[in-house]
């Protein structure tokens, strides 16, 4: 009878990994969604206090917003914002090693990188659940427009899109202006991303009606929404609120979660300072690729023009 038992024990181990594994799909996500001061340590313990928020919740990603240590320093060309920027790692880099090792969560929090004399990036790093800095990504698409000259500050990433192997997912990190390019998030699925982050700065000009106001917003959660439904995962985006700029600009918060298919699964308030914790699945992936098999019926082959800066009237058949 001695095999039956023996049998009968590792039939009940194998149930126990199976639900283990079945749990490891189920991923707590904690967005922090802050206003920001011009003290660096200041903003940087608000964050601190803000993972420990997110942890005592149940998180178990905790995502910053874009630039969380400083103000949103790129409404104007100022040399003194250079002095802003640090090394990575640094310290800190290091203190959120050290939060994300004392509360078990992975961190992915958004710094000014100085690489070297002259060589600045908009760089994200991502500290596993043991406090193991995994490494960064840096922002590929720079813009320049009024009241975001990122141009003059930041030179583009040259790392390539990045997906994070972590404890409890494998995360993409994409950052803020990189929301607007379907070809980004769908690299970064490809790389086999569970969830990909966008860490975001944008608000609204206080000058504007809330008409345009309202459409600018909508504009900018539909092109992540669309993202998710694209690529079968879900997406997650977390801004700063507050009002900036001696007031000409008024960030407008609104950090969500979307689901595979779009859906809006928690959102945060344009106003207000707020730490979310929201479980997600994604396990679901399968299912909705499955059901709705973008990917399977993507023609790879026909897909070389969109390496062009823009096909010209002479390359277009008449």
């Amino acid at each position: 009878m001695g095999w039956f038992f023996y049998f009968k024990n590792c039939l009940t181990k194998s149930f126990v990994i199976k639900d283990i594994f079945a749990t490891m799909s189920k991923v707590k996500i904690g967005l922090v969604q802050m206003s920001c001061t011009a003290k660096k340590e200041e903003n940087l313990q608000k964050a601190i206090n803000r993972i420990h928020e997110a942890a005592s919740k149940g998180a178990q990603v905790v995502c910053l917003q874009e630039l969380f240590t400083s103000l949103y320093f790129c409404d104007e060309e100022n040399y003194e914002n250079f002095k802003l920027a640090e090394s990575i790692p640094g310290t800190s880099t290091e203190v959120l090693c050290k939060v994300a090792r004392e509360n078990g969560v992975v961190v992915i929090g958004s710094l000014f990188e100085k690489r070297t004399q002259g060589i600045y990036h908009n760089t994200t790093v991502v500290i596993d659940s043991d406090g193991s800095y995994l490494g960064m990504y840096r922002k590929m698409h720079i813009p320049d427009d009024p009241s975001y000259y990122e141009k003059f500050y930041f030179t583009p990433g040259d790392l390539g899109y990045k997906v994070f192997k972590t404890k409890f997912a494998n995360i993409g990190i994409l950052i803020c202006w990189d929301q607007w390019y379907p070809e980004a998030a769908r690299i970064t699925a490809l790389m086999g991303a569970d969830i990909i982050f966008y860490p975001t700065a944008i608000g609204w000009a206080s000058n504007q009606d809330e008409a345009t106001n309202t459409e600018q917003y909508n504009a900018w959660q539909t092109i992540q929404r669309s993202h998710a439904v694209a690529n079968g995962v879900h997406v997650v985006s977390v801004n700063r609120v507050g009002s900036e700029q001696n007031g000409a600009m008024k960030f407008w918060g609104g950090s969500f979660i979307s689901n595979p298919f779009g859906t809006i699964l928690i959102q945060a308030t344009h106003d207000k300072e707020e730490t979310i914790v929201h479980e997600i699945d994604t396990e679901k992936t399968d299912s909705y690729r499955t059901h709705w098999p973008f990917l399977r019926d993507r023609r790879i082959d026909s897909y070389q023009p969109i390496t062009e800066r823009f096909i010209d009237g002479s390359q277009v058949s008449k």
